[in-house]
């Protein structure tokens, strides 16, 4: 019984205590997935940053597309997940555990995706803004918009924003 309690307690804390930072994990569905990668047109060899990876999906299609790819998650035990799920694509796919507000360097990236609740797309946009140092970057947002700034293409519930040129 104890060890029932434990494992529900870790649970809870693993994914509850996320929703206080970001969404909480939810799958991406193939439709999206499929149309994020394809509207931020990455070549293999390119790289793509997700914030919140969750159960890696979007990091093995990434991958399985020649797409070099880092996930940032909060949950130990999705960052489990990923790291066996992506396995075989190990040399393209790096998974660290963490909080993306609290990166210091999200590091090297072509294009992000993420799904960021609404009350947070604001700071995203802005944390995009000073990450990138003057050069350009796609985003993938899915299902929530940046209040005030222009959508570059939308479609099946992915908003597409480019920052530079």
């Amino acid at each position: 019984m104890i060890i029932l309690w434990a494992v529900v307690i870790v649970l809870v804390l693993c994914f509850g205590l996320v929703v206080l930072v970001g969404p909480p994990y939810l799958p991406t569905l193939k439709p999206q997935l499929e149309e994020a990668l394809d509207m931020l047109d990455l070549k293999p060899g390119q790289h793509l940053l997700e914030l919140g990876c969750g159960d890696g999906v979007v990091l093995l299609a990434a991958a399985r597309r020649g797409i070099r790819v880092t996930g940032i998650e909060l949950n130990p035990l999705l960052v489990l997940v990923c790291y066996v799920r992506t396995w075989r694509y190990r040399h393209l796919v790096r998974v660290r555990l963490g909080n993306y507000w609290n990166t210091k360097s999200w590091g090297e990236a072509d294009a992000i995706f993420g799904f960021v609740l609404p009350r947070l797309m604001s700071k995203l946009d802005a944390t995009i803004e000073a990450w990138r140092s003057g050069r350009s970057v796609r985003l993938a947002s899915f299902a929530f918009v940046i209040p005030g700034k222009q959508v570059e293409r939308q479609s099946k519930g992915v908003f597409l924003y480019r920052y530079g040129r």
